[in-house]
């Protein structure tokens, strides 16, 4: 099957086209075709292009809304001038896969997208409401696209934390406020830990059962998950992306006091403290340059610029605290798993959250650690008793996969359809 891997956003669409299918998954060969995004939509859009076979291309293209701008990509891929011979037309594009960011209490696991299911993905909105709308346009875009004929899946980042207990993911407030408002942990990111927790099973040859270890995910955008048995037990990120581990541009944990201080002082709105908290913080907010890792630790090496010193190590620091609470509560790990843009090409941050856990069994192994940059392997010594491992994310394939795997378990599906796309009667001539 060829699956069209869609996360949609206000002014963005990011996209994969993954041929797959049981056997595929099974032995781990999923195939990339084409990868990219479209940015500025509504204008002039950037449209920037990976196949699998050619080198990145970059164009632009008048595109209003996210309906045209994927009419636009199907299209283009179908096209001669993409190489991509697996898909000749609109038709040979076999299933959509959405990542849809919330699914609040309702969703558990991926579902096949109905009527229904897009009602109850509408009722999350008010859980993420920078995200959910946008997703269900990207849902309504392939709709449109595609016809009604065409199954589609939606992969929730929340989904995988459902298997945390009731003492992991409620707050110590009035329980009334947790029946009427839902006002619980949900937690994110929940694709990639479950992907990287999974590629971490095959690496060690352990059964789903045996897999003991304590993901993180370090990009612009951070959360460390402890998952026993195979399970999510605790996540750092709470009923929203802005709790726990310092990242980019969000602040993390802090004193639920500062916001009404924050406000009073600085005579600011809620919503104004919260918007600060989420795109002033973190990084940017205490380095006062940037979020960007990369450019915050040459940098430091260039000027030996004390806030951004300080930025680093208030990173680092905030993530092994969650090492230390989580070893704590899940009774010990096997392994640690980075993962993310830092997690998988920072050897000099893995190396400073890691520093000082010698007492927990981890000794990291210094050229292992060097070495591993965008590549998977150990980088802790072998006789090390919890070990450390870099994994690269890959939660498109994630959605790719539980999108085959989801349409299969539907038995009024059928992978067939007619030749011709609704509203896409492309094809190359």
């Amino acid at each position: 099957m060829n699956v069209l891997v869609l996360n949609s956003g206000s002014s963005t669409l990011k996209f994969q086209l993954i041929a797959t299918d049981l056997a595929r998954i099974a032995q781990n060969k999923d195939e990339r075709l084409c990868r990219g995004q479209i940015e500025g939509i509504g204008g002039e859009a950037i449209v920037t292009v990976h196949t699998r076979d050619g080198p990145r291309q970059r164009f632009t293209a008048s595109l209003s809304d996210i309906s045209g701008s994927l009419e636009y990509l199907v299209r283009w891929i179908a096209s001669d001038e993409s190489g991509i011979a697996e898909v000749r037309s609109a038709s040979d594009i076999h299933a959509v896969g959405h990542r849809v960011v919330h699914g609040g209490e309702l969703f558990t696991e991926s579902a096949v997208i109905t009527d229904d299911v897009v009602r109850e993905i509408e009722e999350c909105i008010d859980l993420a409401p920078l995200h959910n709308p946008n997703n269900i346009k990207g849902i309504l875009a392939s709709r449109q696209a595609f016809g009604p004929e065409l199954p589609q899946v939606a992969v929730f980042d929340t989904s995988f934390h459902h298997s945390m207990p009731e003492h992991a993911y409620l707050y110590a407030v009035p329980y009334h406020l947790y029946r009427r408002h839902h006002i619980r942990r949900y937690g994110f990111h929940g694709t990639s830990h479950r992907y990287v927790a999974d590629r971490y099973r095959a690496l060690r040859g352990l059964a789903k059962e045996q897999i003991h270890v304590i993901t993180l995910h370090l990009g612009n955008g951070c959360s460390a998950t402890a998952i026993r048995g195979g399970r999510s037990v605790d996540t750092s990120m709470g009923m929203t992306p802005l709790e726990g581990l310092v990242m980019g541009t969000r602040s993390g944990d802090i004193d639920p006091a500062i916001v009404n201080l924050i406000a009073m002082k600085e005579g600011l709105s809620t919503h104004e403290v919260d918007t600060l908290l989420n795109t002033q913080s973190g990084l940017l907010g205490i380095s006062g340059l940037t979020n960007d890792m990369r450019v915050l630790l040459q940098e430091l090496g260039d000027q030996e610029d004390r806030r951004v010193r300080l930025a680093i190590e208030i990173f680092c620091y905030r993530v092994r605290k969650y090492i230390g609470a989580f070893l704590a509560c899940m009774g010990g790990a096997d392994a640690i798993v980075f993962t993310g843009g830092i997690g998988e090409n920072a050897p000099a941050i893995r190396e400073c959250i890691c520093e000082g856990l010698e007492w927990a069994g981890l000794r990291l192994d210094d050229e292992r650690n060097e070495q591993m940059v965008g590549v998977e392997g150990q980088i802790s010594h072998d006789n090390s008793t919890l070990h450390a491992f870099v994994i690269p994310t890959n939660e498109e394939v994630l959605i790719a996969r539980d999108t085959v795997q989801c349409i299969l378990g539907e038995a009024h599906l059928h992978l067939e359809r007619p030749s011709t796309a609704k509203g896409l009667g492309v094809g190359r001539g």
